[in-house]
């Protein structure tokens, strides 16, 4: 995906179990869990091409949060920093080839950044 696509959509939940059979009765979402992230399932719309997942409800995280594919989390960062914005997570791994963070922007809004290539093919 290019720069600045929304490339995933986090759904905080209480309960994984009874979301993933809510989301997966309403919407048709094909979910499962990954190797290796198996605490995270992955909800894929029928288009195949939208899609996030399934995260537990914590303080900070009460609301569904987009990710915004970037070529530079650390250029974005400082952007973000320098426009106002202000860090909640700094660039962390998913893989060996993916990393994301968290900013909030001047308005309130958490926004996540995704950088790399997460590639469960295979696996």
């Amino acid at each position: 995906m290019p720069h600045g696509d929304i490339t995933h959509i986090d759904i905080p939940v209480a309960d994984l179990t009874r979301a993933q059979e809510f989301y997966s009765g309403l919407f048709g979402w094909q979910i499962a869990a990954p190797p290796g992230f198996e605490d995270y399932p992955m909800w894929q719309a029928p288009n195949k091409i939208s899609g996030g997942g399934l995260a537990p409800r914590s303080e900070g995280f009460e609301q569904p949060r987009s990710y915004v594919e970037v070529d530079s989390i650390d250029d974005t960062l400082a952007k973000v920093e320098a426009s106002g914005g202000t860090v909640l997570m700094a660039k962390s791994p998913i893989t060996d080839t993916s990393w994301w963070a968290i900013f909030e922007d001047p308005d309130g809004n958490h926004i996540g950044l995704y950088e790399g290539i997460t590639d469960t093919a295979g696996q």
